[in-house]
């Protein structure tokens, strides 16, 4: 008799932590921002783990994190922080680009239009979705893991002067 209560204590015990399960969403399969960068899609291509890094508003930044290609074919996306510098990014199919200032990262730059802290509306477009923005937070060197970026932030190239 004592095998058959424990089987039995061990079938209700099953039953009910199975049941846990059933009723609550497994949160290792949801979508969420893991860090402190966000995520955006922009047809075939999602960027991730997107922020401005700067040390101020109006002063130099760069876009950091990067981009995946999901499409079968290439992805030309065009990425503008403050929206008069756009850079021309390429994503191959199926492969992820990197963006920061480090060597083999694509370098995106520009006027930081917010302050650490804040979100700075950074375009982004494909030939095939247009353009839209997306809100990414404003980060400094406040922060040791983002000292070293901050540290590398490129002078803005001098504007190309038009004839008239």
């Amino acid at each position: 008799m004592k095998t058959l209560a424990r089987i039995a204590a061990v079938a209700v015990a099953a039953v009910a932590l199975a049941a846990c399960s059933a009723i609550n969403p497994i949160t290792t399969q949801m979508d969420y921002q893991a860090s402190d960068g966000v995520s955006v899609k922009v047809g075939d291509t999602k960027g991730i783990n997107l922020l401005v890094v700067t040390t101020a508003k109006d002063a130099p930044s760069v876009l950091t994190g990067a981009l995946h290609n999901s499409g079968a074919e290439d992805a030309v996306i065009t990425l503008s922080i403050d929206g008069e510098i756009a850079v021309n990014v390429t994503v191959p199919a199926g492969a992820t680009v990197k963006l920061g200032t480090a060597e083999g990262q694509e370098l995106v730059q520009g006027k930081s239009p917010a302050a650490p802290g804040g979100l700075a509306a950074v375009w982004f477009a494909t030939e095939a979705d247009g353009a839209e923005q997306h809100n990414v937070p404003v980060v400094d060197g406040t922060l040791a893991e983002y000292q070293t970026v901050v540290d590398s932030i490129p002078a803005l190239p001098e504007p190309t002067p038009t004839e008239e």
